[in-house]
C-alpha cells in the first residue's frame, strides 16, 4: 500500500522559513518523478514545484528563488525549503507522486502553512 506522508507545516511569520517533508513508502520511491502541490481557501490547487526521478527541478514563478525542492532517494522522501515567506503562500500543500508508465500516481493527505504576523 503506498502512503505519502506530509509534514513540517505550521504557523510561520513573514520572512521566516520552513522545510516540508514528505515520506513514502510502500514504493519504490526513485522512480517516481515528486511534486508539491498547494491550494488555498477558494482557489484551485496549484503545482509549487517538481522534480524528476533524474533529478530535474522546476518551479511555480511565485517561488522561483524562494523555495527549494529536493529528494533523498535513500531514505524515500521529498522535500521543500521555503524561505523568505509571505501570506500570500498560506496553503494546504500536498505531495504528489507519478510514473508514466505503467500510469500511476498518490497523493498526500497534505499540511497547512499558515503565513502570519
Amino acid at each position: 500500500q503506498v502512503q505519502l506522508v506530509e509534514s513540517g507545516g505550521g504557523l510561520v511569520q513573514p520572512g521566516g522559513s520552513l522545510r516540508l517533508s514528505c515520506a513514502a513508502s510502500g514504493m519504490i520511491f526513485s522512480i517516481y518523478d515528486m511534486s508539491w502541490y498547494r491550494q488555498a481557501p477558494g482557489k484551485e490547487r496549484e503545482l509549487v514545484a517538481a522534480i524528476t526521478s533524474g533529478g530535474s527541478r522546476n518551479y511555480a514563478d511565485s517561488v522561483k528563488g524562494r523555495f527549494t525542492i529536493s529528494r533523498d532517494n535513500a531514505k524515500n522522501t521529498l522535500y521543500l525549503q521555503m524561505n523568505s515567506l509571505k501570506p500570500e503562500d498560506t496553503a494546504v500543500y500536498y505531495c504528489y507522486a507519478k510514473i508514466v508508465s505503467p500510469k500511476y500516481d498518490y497523493w498526500g493527505q497534505g499540511t497547512q502553512v499558515t503565513v502570519s504576523s
